[in-house]
């Protein structure tokens, strides 16, 4: 199986970025499609971004789209979020997740958090006005 662990979250000031990044062991992750996912105290786990296994198309929520991009290095074993222009309504834990390898995205899959099977710990974002 794959085991996943989040890292590069911390307190951040509003309009600044961050770097996540999802280090895989396990296995290699580069037959895997990847998604990042946030919940925020109180509230519902939201989709944010993904990653085809390929590589070669990336989706994004409405809310990120245009500040966050999600990238992979396969080499290193690892997908990163950048997240530029950071806004206090950011905050939260954010988590990857591996899909089934080689599995195919069909419609909205990418966005829904059944779609994935293995999930890291999180790592906690805080954005200050």
């Amino acid at each position: 199986q794959v085991q996943l662990v989040e890292s590069g979250g911390g307190l951040v000031q509003a309009g600044g970025s961050l770097r996540l990044s999802c280090a895989a062991s396990g296995r290699t992750i580069s037959s895997h499609s990847v998604a990042w996912f946030r919940q925020a105290p109180g509230k519902e786990r939201e989709f944010v971004a993904a990653i085809s296994w390929s590589g070669g198309r990336t989706y994004y929520a409405d809310s990120v789209k245009g500040r966050f991009t999600i990238s992979r290095d396969n080499a290193k074993n690892t997908v990163y979020l950048q997240m530029n222009s950071l806004r206090p309504e950011d905050t939260a834990v954010y988590y990857c997740a591996a899909d089934r390898a080689w599995a195919p995205y069909t419609g909205n899959s990418y966005s829904k958090s059944a779609t994935y099977d293995y999930w890291g710990q999180g790592t906690p974002v805080t954005v200050s006005s």
